[in-house]
């Protein structure tokens, strides 16, 4: 991956205001330590941190050479979970530690035939769709953790 353009910093969503180049990524692909990213325009770069980091639609990536990649949430299949018992329907999801994107009247998981089954069970209707996903960060910071602990010995990112 030499002679590409490396990028060690990220500026959160609505810190920068430099225009950008795009680069489009599912859920799982924003998060990562370092990895080799294509831009929509076709341009090669690296992201390489110090730590695996989860970005958020709307950060940018910045070169070495002052340069901004703006992080876009591609499209990718996800159930959108809507009944008439939202908040019941959103603990189960999250007592499966499943990423949920949660808005108002529904909420948007990735396509997962147990969870829908499951829900179903309790009364959701479950529609597929392609959409952005950008779930809710983890109850300890931002972004994803690795671990699921609880108490003083949990580490907070």
């Amino acid at each position: 991956m030499s002679g590409l353009p490396v990028a060690h910093e990220v500026h959160p969503a609505g810190s920068w205001t430099l225009a950008a180049t795009r680069c489009e990524m599912t859920y799982e692909e924003r998060f990562f330590r370092r990895k080799k990213l294509i831009t929509v325009d076709g341009w090669a770069l690296v992201a390489d941190f110090p730590q695996t980091r989860s970005l958020e639609h709307g950060d940018a990536l910045q070169l070495e050479d002052g340069r901004l990649v703006e992080v876009v949430a591609a499209p990718e299949a996800l159930l959108c979970v809507e009944g008439a018992d939202l908040p019941r329907l959103a603990w189960h999801i999250g007592n499966r530690h499943t990423p949920c994107q949660i808005e108002a009247g529904r909420l948007l998981i990735r396509e997962d035939r147990v969870i829908a089954h499951m829900l179903e069970h309790l009364g959701a209707t479950i529609t597929p769709m392609r959409a952005p996903f950008t779930p809710e960060g983890g109850a300890y910071g931002h972004g994803r953790t690795h671990a699921h602990e609880h108490g003083a010995s949990a580490h907070v990112a």
